[in-house]
């Protein structure tokens, strides 16, 4: 990662990148939905039509001269046939079960499960069994359009062109009755398959084993009556055919008790056992196994994903456990640094300002408005063109000083106000924030402690009143400041902000003073700090108010600068893993883990959301989704809490999962793409209102 600019632009590409990933994910979902989802609904989803059968009343449906027509099997012969398959148990046990009694059988296999399973089909076909379509997604064909019922049929085959190699003459439909309820609209749809060439079975006897009914349901449902011919339907997926398989063998000999002959469907028409096989030419065959290979490899991609998502969720949850476990305990902490009496070394208040007109004058007042004793306020007006120095000057408030340079950025301007400033505790805030007139007295008493290098204020929006400002506000209150508690007690808080920290001489000195490296200072110098040896502290009671992005264009700017500057960071202090401070043990494993890579899994998280929709899993999405609402909303109660805030902005939660954490995930992957790219982002300045306020 490139932390000095190389060269200016605005990457694009990775927005088309990052919707084609996703509805690449999407697409794999839905492929993996349909694959293991065939079978498992016991009925179709249209409601049965009245009956009045096909001519002829035979089970073996085709086109004749004159329209539809059928056939049934000669007498005293029988053919078992399978559904739904395959299915690597309860196929390879009905497999095994055939072959034990030397009986053949013609299988009707879902495409998408051939596609997982292909080696079944071949086995199929090796014992001498035969197989037949049963559409691609088992989806019932009266209740589609003609496109699509084309489709489910022409997948079906490529998969058995994948799988074996060749294609079959023979078509069950999912849902097919036998052949006295077939009514209109099955009617209809039979023509159609019978015109595209297909010899539709259905069947004479059906065991309704999907219903699981007990073995002798099955077999008082499959059992031989008369001499007629004989269809009869079982299935070997979709579900638990533990009951199929173990009515499977008294099925058989019942048939042989009653001297009927087993046969293939094309067998009992009088022709070569497997006629309605047929080989395919190279050109199917390989699309078949692209088909084939496309199925496995989106079943293996959803898998990883899964594995990779399962982690960072867990990683999730135990922050929020964390961080409400602990914040409790680091009030109690907090309140033992202010014990005993107070302490009030000089302090000299650094103000860096660039075009900071709107608020600077509020700021400064602010400052020499506070209850500290002795205070020295050092404005650095960093080369601003729309009056902020003269406003400061004007003012002629007594212990404030300018200082003027030309513009090199707040780092630089820290480093000048350093220089310049006459007392060694040093407390920064930014042009546009408000301090409290007690927020200095609290800021300071944990330096008192040598081993205290600097210290964390607790950073308020000062401009709340539209949504943007409350989403912002609960982000500071249950984010920002709900993670300073938790490292502090780590020791390791990573970002001193710039609105509000208090630094000693000495620890920036040893930290090599204030940088220019990377866009984010505050957390460049708290990092050196603690790498310097130092420890950093958090104060809730240091409130400052400061003024947030009132547009979604500023917030992005705001935050891209601060994603992209965190990871320069990261990058100047990897050196910190072998080391042996907090820093590279828990500071920088904590922001690569929650502020990088959980919102790269935000967006797939949404795409699981909207495959969740769209495959009928609404009420599922909805209870995970509140859960999750509800644990952000407690989560944001008890901060605000803590920080005796009110109540009243957390309406407003719900809604910030649905806008404002998308354009937050947005924002990390802009920055990623921007640090890889060696893209040099320049600073952004916001544009002020000066509309914060500080509550009484």
């Amino acid at each position: 990662m490139t932390v000095g600019p190389t060269r200016r632009g605005r990457p694009s590409a990775h927005w088309g990148l990052l919707a084609l990933t996703l509805l690449a994910i999407l697409a794999a979902l839905l492929l993996q939905s349909i694959t293991d989802g065939v079978g498992r609904a016991a009925t179709s989803t249209q409601g049965p039509t009245a009956g009045g059968g096909v001519p002829g009343g035979g089970a073996l449906v085709y086109q004749g001269t004159d329209g539809l027509a059928s056939r049934a099997l000669p007498a005293k012969t029988v053919a078992l046939t399978f559904d739904d398959g395959p299915d690597p148990r309860w196929t390879a046990a009905v497999l095994d079960v055939l072959a034990r009694e030397h009986v053949p059988a013609t299988f009707f296999v879902v495409g998408s499960r051939v596609a997982a399973h292909p080696e079944l089909v071949r086995r199929e076909l090796a014992q001498g069994h035969e197989v037949g379509n049963h559409t691609w997604s088992h989806t019932d064909l009266t209740g589609v359009p003609a496109w699509r019922r084309r489709l489910e049929l022409s997948l079906g085959q490529l998969g058995l062109e994948g799988s074996a190699g060749i294609s079959s003459a023979l078509l069950r439909p999912p849902y097919s009755s036998e052949p006295g309820a077939i009514g209109p609209r099955e009617r209809a749809v039979l023509q159609e398959e019978t015109k595209a060439g297909y010899l539709v079975v259905l069947s004479d006897r059906d065991a309704e084993d999907w219903r699981r009914p007990g073995v002798p349901s099955i077999l008082q449902r499959a059992q031989p009556q008369g001499s007629a011919g004989q269809v009869v339907l079982l299935h070997d997926a979709g579900g638990d055919r533990s009951q199929t398989v173990q009515a499977l063998p008294e099925i058989i000999a019942r048939y042989r008790a009653s001297g009927f002959r087993f046969t293939t469907v094309s067998g009992g028409l009088g022709l070569p056992p497997r006629a309605s096989d047929r080989q395919v030419r190279p050109l199917p065959h390989l699309q078949g196994q692209a088909l084939l290979l496309t199925v496995r490899v989106a079943h293996d991609f959803v898998v990883v994903i899964g594995w990779a998502l399962l982690p960072l969720g867990l990683l999730s949850l135990l922050r929020t456990l964390l961080v409400i476990g602990l914040a409790r305990r680091h009030v109690r902490l907090s309140a033992t640094r202010i014990e005993g009496p107070q302490w009030f070394p000089p302090v000299t208040v650094l103000v860096p300002a660039y075009n900071e007109a709107v608020g600077i004058e509020r700021a400064v007042r602010a400052l020499v408005a506070s209850d500290y004793p002795d205070l020295e306020v050092v404005v650095i007006d960093d080369g601003s063109t729309d009056g902020t120095g003269d406003l400061v000057e004007a003012l002629g408030l007594p212990n404030v000083r300018l200082v003027r340079q030309p513009n090199g950025g707040k780092a630089a301007a820290l480093a000048t106000g350093t220089r310049r400033a006459s007392h060694d505790i040093l407390v920064m805030l930014d042009g546009d924030t408000v301090f409290e007139t007690d927020t200095i007295r609290h800021l300071v008493q944990p330096l008192r402690d040598p081993r205290v290098g600097a210290v964390s204020g607790n950073t308020k929006v000062g401009n709340r009143s539209g949504l943007l400002g409350r989403w912002q506000h609960l982000e500071y209150v249950s984010g920002f400041n709900l993670d300073r508690r938790l490292l502090d007690l780590l020791g390791s808080i990573t970002t001193v902000p710039g609105a509000a920290g208090a630094f000693r001489r000495q620890a920036l000195e040893a930290a090599g003073g204030l940088s220019t490296d990377t866009l984010a200072e505050d957390t460049d110098i708290t990092m050196a700090v603690l790498r310097a040896g130092y420890t950093v502290v958090h104060e809730e009671r240091a409130r400052a108010w400061t003024e947030a992005p009132s547009t979604v264009t500023d917030l992005w700017r705001q935050r891209w600068r601060w994603g992209y500057g965190t990871l320069q960071c990261v990058w100047k202090h990897r050196g910190s893993v072998r080391e042996k401070g907090a820093l590279g043990r828990v500071g920088l494993p904590y922001i690569i883990a929650f502020q990088t890579l959980l919102p790269l899994a935000a967006p797939v998280i949404d795409v699981f959301a909207v495959h969740g929709l769209l495959t009928g899993e609404g009420e599922r999405v909805a209870v995970v989704w509140l859960v999750y609402v509800g644990l952000s909303v407690a989560t944001a109660a008890y901060a605000l809490h803590l920080d005796k805030e009110n109540l009243g902005p957390l309406w407003s939660l719900p809604l910030q999962q649905l806008f404002y954490r998308q354009l937050i995930y947005l924002v990390v992957i802009q920055s990623l793409v921007s640090a890889a790219s060696g893209l040099h982002l320049p600073w952004h300045k916001l544009e002020r209102t000066g509309d914060v306020v500080v509550p009484a």
